[in-house]
């Protein structure tokens, strides 16, 4: 296994599961630390106690701005400061607009949109302390195309990708590089929910891989690899980009 991570300190967002877990399990594997941010203290507690050496948790809700500079300080102190961030939490929204109330907009664009820009901006004095770094985003497909009944969801990701290219402008003379990812279907317990509950699971399983080229649902192991790819130093050229990993979807 690579060591191409070796000492540098990560902050991952979401990191009870999914592409969170995968981003965390990976990056320690390359000798990196990694503090975890969730808000469901039980899992993340279990998960660190999995994770083992070098893998710390803060508990936090990421559309809450007291809690997020609470949790980015206490990150900031276990790891002895942070080189990386990795917005990964994030909320899935589908329905027609008519039906789609106020507070399930506000609360989809809170934890999508407002939690990568707060903890960003709480993270930001940490980089420039440790003489630049880098940020990830996790986007979506959906905010380089547009899907049916999401309005909520596709706005949101849409929006963090063009708020993480403004940034990148923003902090480049700080050497902080700010990119983000853009997967398709990913094989996360979000996605799951998403089809479980159809009346024929299989079927409309296989409908979303006929969407992709490859023809088959990434593993989030395959996005953590493009995440430390960006958050390491083979991508020193790159930011302001939105890296699409997604099978060929955005050209199938």
């Amino acid at each position: 296994m690579s060591l191409a991570h070796q000492g540098q300190r990560f902050l991952v967002s979401g990191g009870a599961s999914g592409i969170g877990l995968a981003v965390a399990r990976l990056a320690l594997a390359r000798g990196a630390r990694v503090c975890l941010l969730d808000r469901d203290r039980a899992t993340l507690e279990a998960v660190c106690g999995e994770l083992g050496d070098g893998a710390f948790a803060a508990v936090c809700d990421v559309a809450d701005p007291l809690a997020v500079g609470a949790a980015v300080a206490q990150a900031a102190e276990q790891l002895g400061g942070i080189d990386a961030l990795v917005n990964s939490a994030g909320i899935d929204s589908r329905m027609p607009l008519e039906q789609l109330s106020d507070a399930e907009w506000a609360r989809t664009l809170a934890v999508n949109l407002t939690g990568p820009m707060l903890l960003c901006r709480a993270a930001l004095p940490h980089l420039r302390g440790a003489g630049g770094g880098t940020i990830v985003n996790v986007s979506s497909g959906a905010g380089l195309s547009p899907l049916l009944h999401r309005t909520a969801y596709c706005a949101s990701k849409a929006g963090v990708i063009m708020f993480g290219k403004a940034l990148a402008i923003e902090v480049a003379p700080d050497n902080i590089r700010v990119n983000a990812v853009c997967p398709g279907a990913v094989d996360t317990p979000l996605f799951r929910t998403s089809y479980e509950q159809s009346a024929d699971p299989e079927r409309d399983l296989e409908l979303i891989r006929q969407r992709y080229a490859l023809h088959r649902i990434a593993q989030p192991e395959e996005l953590a690899e493009a995440i430390l790819y960006l958050s390491g130093p083979g991508s020193s050229y790159i930011t302001g980009t939105a890296l699409a990993v997604d099978g060929g979807r955005t050209f199938h």
